[in-house]
């Protein structure tokens, strides 16, 4: 079985996210969402709440799995058996950042980094993005796939 492991904090999962696991999808048996825990950063949803965004935008795709993890990416690939890292790149500042991390997980591990490159209609999207356009108030709902809800923030 060909998995494929898709980390991040997914603070909250964007459109340019929910691209590259569609399509994640098409090149793997699995594709296993993993939210990252980071006890130093401070997120503005919670992660029950990035795990249930994530869940419902792919309660009809069974190829999709999402998981919690802490630690090492690679050593939780190890873990649930996942041969594939698979990241998305929007520019070449987040290919030079991406492809030393590959580099890294590669000498560390037998891993490899599979990159998609977004959709052009979602290349300006980042999360940090997202997050200001709800502090601020603005319309976020175009950035985010339909599950992304926000109440009070």
């Amino acid at each position: 079985m060909r998995r494929a492991l898709f980390p991040g904090s997914f603070d909250p999962i964007t459109n340019g996210h929910y691209d590259i696991i569609k399509r994640g999808v098409k090149l793997f048996d699995e594709v296993i969402v993993a939210i990252g825990v980071n006890s130093e950063k401070k997120y503005m949803f919670s992660l029950e709440e990035r795990k249930h965004f994530i869940e419902e935008a792919f309660k009809d795709e069974p190829k999709v799995k999402v998981v919690t993890y802490e630690g090492l990416t690679i050593d939780f690939c190890k873990e649930i058996d996942a041969e594939f890292i698979l990241r998305g790149l929007r520019n070449p500042a987040d290919f030079e950042f991406e492809k030393a991390i590959a580099h890294t997980n590669r000498k560390l591990s037998k891993i490899e980094t599979v990159f998609l490159l977004t959709a052009s209609r979602t290349s300006y999207i980042s999360s940090s993005i997202v997050r200001d356009v709800i502090r601020n108030n603005g319309d976020y709902t175009v950035l985010v796939p339909e599950s992304v809800r926000v109440t009070s923030k």
